[in-house]
């Protein structure tokens, strides 16, 4: 009895204090607590009345260059103000910046006038101006509206009665000199006038809003916001009328003076089956399906068990027949030992260019746990698409804080390796890769700042990377590396001979060449599917939000780059080839080679190919060094444990 008693009440105390804390651990990530509107006369400090409409820079599906709101000849706001921007946000070229759309709550506006436009014919500004914007309207740069943290969406039918909101609308189109209607001009039969551009002068907005009437909470909260875009020819600023009417054409050819008056509507709709925190879900919804993304998954899978089932016979038929056959022969009737048996005294010798290999292991264990923990708070929702710049920030900011760790791989590899210019390899520790990256990108970034891009990042912001690289990033690296050389060099299981083992002539499979370039086609098949959707959402300005998935399949891509490398590493040492550090980093690394050329796919049009090149080159760089750590460690691990059994089993 006095045991059951205490029982339940040690039982009450646990719950009372798990009940306690959990009633205190709710909280909302930064930037993303709900926010309360209420009318006119009715806000607070809690409860603000009027919302704000943001413009952020528009881009293009058909260029690699993104332009700020204010380079294009719109309406400007006034009293411009710029919300602060987080490092993210910078380098993925976010430029937001207030609207002159002016929006209360629950305060419909009717054809509103925001300001006009006029272009004179001899006036050589006004030509480039217009100019610039039929470039815009040719190559279909989209608005990109935010209201609430929000995008303001296009919601349009596609195919099989299903309907595509997209995350930006169109600044006009073009209807070609033979007639044909390009982009957005096929939604409406009166734009058919051969070498003329529609503008999109007017916009709907309708926003969506959930009440806290009935729930208990102040206000309202703003779950969607939708617009639809509109070509309408105003004659007079004062008198506007936004029912009907023809389109504002733009002809191709600038030969009388023009006048473009740009008007707004604004609805309000109350939804309460739409909460707050799901409020993002019909915009994802439109995307592409997840039953492509299970696809991706089954076909990895399926290569993942090919691979396994490939590494089980060989572990326990090959090599159980192999040690079996060994330990049946006496010592007076010893057969000679052939395949794998005969490179034990070899395997561990010191690779060429050791200096070198250690550098890019290190880097990519920097590489390694960054991706990893990057993909694994994206996939707890910490870095969704509505914390705008946040998975770029948490990528920049782990690569700074991670310089300890390639310092140390760097410096302890390279103290194995038998190494004694050890200040030659901290410096190439935090030099090497730096370097080009930084190289590229300030070439890329030279590039768009001569373009007039907002994608070129501002001087401020390269002084802070330098600033965080050379203050954070660099300490960090030598004091790896000083822990690194501190430790004692990883023992090796069998004594490397003085005299090395000539290698047999190879058959063309087990050749460097050969072998590398075969390793990587698996892991790519694993990746490929996924890497479109990623690919799609880099170039073609889509929200990516899948992260669930990419993680899973980063981790498929691990257990298959790791298999593949033992069965290769496998037929090497059967072939007497004893020279796998090199070819264990070039193995499943070859599958960013793939990655480079993939890209290739993408490019439809003859525009920038320098700058794809350049994304290219770092998607490379950043994979290699990645697949080669992993492939590197595994071989290492593989290699240790057969020699030390083949030792063993010579000495019994």
């Amino acid at each position: 009895m006095k045991r059951r008693i205490h029982f339940g009440f040690v039982t009450l105390l646990v719950y009372s204090l798990v009940s306690y804390f959990c009633s205190c651990s709710a909280f909302y990530l930064p930037g993303l607590a709900p926010v309360s509107f209420c009318e006119d006369g009715k806000g607070g400090e809690d409860c603000q009345t009027v919302i704000q409409l943001f413009v952020n820079r528009l881009d293009s599906v058909e260029s690699v260059l993104p332009y700020e709101y204010d380079v294009f000849d719109f309406c400007k706001d006034a009293k411009e103000s710029r919300p602060s921007e987080n490092l993210g946000q910078v380098l993925f070229g976010e430029r937001i910046e207030s609207s002159p759309y002016k929006v209360s709550f629950k305060q419909d506006v009717k054809c509103q006038a925001v300001c006009t436009k006029s272009y004179k014919k001899g006036n050589q500004e006004d030509v480039t101006k217009l100019d610039f914007l039929k470039m815009g309207m040719q190559l279909n740069y989209q608005h990109h509206w935010i209201i609430d943290n929000m995008p303001v969406t296009w919601c349009y039918d596609v195919e099989d009665g299903q309907k595509y909101c997209n995350p930006g609308f169109p600044i006009g189109c073009l209807v070609t000199s033979d007639g044909r209607a390009k982009d957005a001009c096929v939604i409406n039969s009166e734009f058919n006038k051969k070498n003329t551009f529609y503008v999109f002068n007017h916009v709907d907005i309708k926003i969506t809003y959930h009440s806290g009437a009935s729930e208990g909470w102040r206000g309202a909260r703003l779950v969607a916001a939708t617009l639809e875009p509109k070509s309408i020819k105003h004659t007079d600023e004062k008198k506007t009328s936004c029912e009907g009417g023809t389109p504002m054409e733009v002809p191709g050819e600038f030969n009388e003076d023009l006048s473009i008056i740009y008007t707004y509507s604004v609805t309000f709709e109350e939804n309460n089956s739409i909460k707050w925190a799901s409020r993002w879900d019909y915009i994802l919804v439109s995307m592409p399906h997840t039953n492509i993304q299970w696809f991706s998954i089954m076909n990895s899978l399926v290569i993942v068990l090919f691979l396994s089932g490939m590494v089980a016979m060989i572990m326990l038929r090959t090599l159980h027949k192999d040690i079996a056959r060994y330990n049946q022969v006496d010592q007076e009737d010893a057969q000679e030992e052939s395949g794998w048996k005969q490179v034990h005294g070899d395997v561990f010798r010191p690779p060429r260019k050791g200096m070198l290999l250690s550098v890019f292991l290190g880097q990519g264990t920097q590489i390694f746990i960054m991706t990893f923990i990057t993909l694994f708070l994206a996939c707890l929702g910490f870095l969704s698409p509505a914390n705008r710049g946040a998975l770029m920030t948490c990528a920049v900011v782990l690569w700074v804080l991670l310089g300890t760790p390639a310092g140390y791989v760097s410096a302890r590899l390279y103290k194995t390796f038998g190494g004694e210019k050890w200040k030659t390899n901290v410096l190439f520790s935090f030099i090497c890769l730096i370097f080009v990256l930084h190289f590229y990108f300030f070439l890329m970034n030279l590039i768009l700042w001569v373009e007039g891009s907002s994608a070129a990042i501002p001087f401020g912001t390269l002084v802070a990377i330098l600033a965080l690289w050379f203050g954070i990033s660099v300490p960090l690296t030598f004091v790896g590396a000083y822990f690194g050389f501190k430790k004692p060099a990883i023992e090796q299981p069998v004594r490397t001979n003085q005299i090395p083992r000539q290698i047999p002539e190879q058959s063309f499979f087990t050749k460097p060449i050969p072998g590398i370039v075969m390793g990587g086609i698996l892991p790519f098949g694993c990746i490929f599917i996924q890497l479109f959707f990623i690919l799609n959402s880099i170039w073609s300005h889509q929200m990516y939000y899948m992260f669930g998935f990419l993680f899973l399949v980063f981790i498929i891509l691990l257990i298959t780059c790791s298999e593949a490398t033992v069965l290769l590493c496998y037929f090497h040492l059967c072939a007497e080839d004893y020279h796998w550090w090199w070819r264990s980093f070039l193995t499943s690394g070859f599958t960013a080679v793939y990655l480079f050329h993939h890209p290739l796919l993408w490019i439809h049009y003859d525009y920038g190919p320098h700058l794809f090149s350049l994304h290219r080159e770092f998607l490379q760089i950043w994979h290699k060094r990645l697949l080669g750590l992993k492939d590197e460690l595994i071989r290492f691990w593989w290699s240790k444990s057969l020699t030390s059994h083949n030792t063993l089993l010579a000495l019994t």
